[in-house]
């Protein structure tokens, strides 16, 4: 039986005599008879196919059997697979391109042989085409695009100063200490109060800083992981803006110094250009104490927890 000429007019007759000849399980001949399996049908199948309904049911050794029957198939009528429109002819010596016999490893079910490289394939003697996988082989072409990035970094930029003007608005509207005291808290109450716990909050989140920028530097998808990175940290302080301004909460502690602040009689654009240099003095010092920035928006609606959580989780995930 001459494959190369034959194979693509076979009727499911023929394909049973094949199958029968090649001592396939009756279980797989009698699929290929109730699902009308031709020859351009084997010509067709791709590695999903092996998996899906009806061959799901297949035994591990069925199943590879009848996988190296029909790639071998497909092998010796790559002439005839692209009559069908599964290959290009023009491409027709280069068996690389050809996603119908190649792709044996089944692990990977959706790659797309079409998009790898000469140099994802070795060749051996006969000039017979066997990929190389890895699970890095799709990732490692992805690529960089650092417009998204510097989008991102915008977005970051906006959202943080939006941040620093909520923060000094919270401030101004904190209610009084002495109507509404801090809140009870099992922990805090019954822990004496330790000065430097939150200089020491921020100089972790420095170090976390400094050792996600050092990932970032030698990582091969910098520039992908820096704009989810910003992408998710500023979407993070954007809905924790909208909760400051909704929710009105006491101070966190009778150890802070947080009250409204007064304002000399004034016309609201003065008011509100004391209002954002203000809210400058905490954007440029990023918020944190250790750079002189003192605000009661930030000790009810923890930012450090924020961004602790983020970087830790960048870093370990």
């Amino acid at each position: 039986m001459k494959m190369e000429t034959e194979a693509i007019n076979w009727t499911n007759k023929e394909v049973l005599d094949l199958l029968h000849k090649d001592k396939m399980s009756n279980f797989i001949i009698d699929i290929c008879r109730s699902q009308d399996i031709d020859g351009q049908c084997l010509l067709c199948f791709v590695d999903r196919d092996f998996y899906e309904y009806p061959f799901d049911q297949l035994k591990l050794g069925e199943r590879k059997r009848f996988i190296l029957l029909v790639k071998k198939l497909q092998r010796q009528n790559r002439v005839a697979m692209c009559e069908l429109g599964l290959c290009d002819e023009s491409q027709l010596g280069n068996p690389s391109t050809n996603i119908n016999f190649l792709g044996t490893n089944l692990s990977h079910l959706s790659y797309n042989l079409h998009n790898k490289l000469p140099s994802d394939f070795s060749y051996e003697r006969n000039n017979e085409c066997v990929p190389t996988f890895s699970p890095d082989a799709k990732a490692s072409k992805l690529k960089p695009e650092v417009w998204k990035a510097a989008l991102a970094l915008g977005y970051v930029f906006l959202v943080t100063w939006v941040t620093a003007v909520v923060m000094v608005i919270v401030h101004d509207k904190v209610p009084d200490m002495k109507k509404y005291p801090p809140l009870p808290d099992l922990f805090l109450d019954n822990v004496p109060h330790i000065p430097w716990a939150f200089d020491m909050c921020e100089i972790t989140g420095s170090l976390l800083m400094a050792i996600w920028l050092g990932v970032l530097l030698f990582h091969k998808h910098r520039f992908i992981l820096l704009r989810r990175f910003l992408a998710l940290a500023g979407t993070v302080f954007l809905l924790r803006c909208f909760t400051m301004l909704i929710t009105s909460l006491s101070v966190p502690g009778s150890h802070l110094k947080c009250e409204p602040r007064s304002y000399p009689p004034a016309d609201d654009l003065t008011v509100w250009g004391r209002r954002l240099r203000q809210a400058y003095d905490i954007w440029s010092g990023a918020g944190m104490s250790v750079r002189g920035v003192r605000t009661c928006g930030d000790y009810m609606f923890s930012g450090h927890t924020v961004a602790l959580t983020l970087l830790n989780f960048f870093i370990t995930e």
